[in-house]
């Protein structure tokens, strides 16, 4: 069973506080998306497996302790995934990315699959879905389930903010994921926004509107 994981580290709140501020230049803002990904990644990995190695020191043979060949993929949903990508590959460098593509019907207001790339053995990777936003949890089940309908095994789900409704939606549909987010917040309002939130993320780390 998947559990909600807070990342409530002082690092990571004191640079949501900033991401949230209206006056937070692209630049600026993009930087802290960057960081709090980066930071957020030790806690996503806490529970890789370890395995015993052994190292000649300057001094002696010691034993030490390395991660367990563990094959990790980054699933980030555009646009804003996007933005995720590079602060974890600081702490996984070996990790494979693939990319899904979605966008709202505005009839249905279902997320729609416009592009799906991923690597050749994503199948064999543990994968973790990356979306800035986790609002009514709409694209994040889209995205696992498109993963799930190829055969992958996606096991997280890391978000900068979260709704109440998303979490709940995912945790309903795709029980089994742990949840990783910066900052769960109180709901959404009559538009879909979360509230506090920070706006748009898409349009924030790329300057659009």
């Amino acid at each position: 069973m998947g559990r909600l994981h807070v990342c409530d580290h002082p690092l990571i709140q004191h640079k949501v506080t900033y991401l949230r501020d209206k006056t937070t230049e692209t630049k600026q803002f993009r930087e802290l998306v960057d960081e709090i990904s980066t930071l957020m990644a030790y806690e996503a990995t806490r529970d890789f497996p370890l395995t015993t190695a052994k190292v000649q020191t300057p001094v002696v043979e010691a034993e030490g302790r390395i991660i367990a060949g563990r094959m990790v993929g980054l699933i980030p949903i555009l646009r804003a995934g996007l933005g995720m990508v590079d602060g974890v590959l600081k702490l996984l460098p070996s990790a494979r990315v693939g990319h899904i593509g979605l966008y709202r019907d505005e009839e249905t207001l279902q997320p729609v699959e416009y592009y799906v790339s991923l690597p050749t053995d994503v199948a064999e990777r543990e994968l973790i879905v990356l979306d800035p936003m986790l609002a009514t949890g709409g694209s994040a089940n889209a995205a696992i389930s498109i993963l799930k309908q190829r055969g992958c095994k996606p096991t997280k789900l890391m978000c900068l903010i979260a709704a109440p409704e998303g979490v709940k939606a995912v945790q309903e549909a795709h029980p089994e994921i742990d949840i990783f987010v910066a900052a769960l917040d109180t709901h959404l309002n009559e538009h879909g926004y979360i509230v506090p939130g920070l706006g748009d993320a898409g349009d924030r780390l790329y300057g659009t509107k």
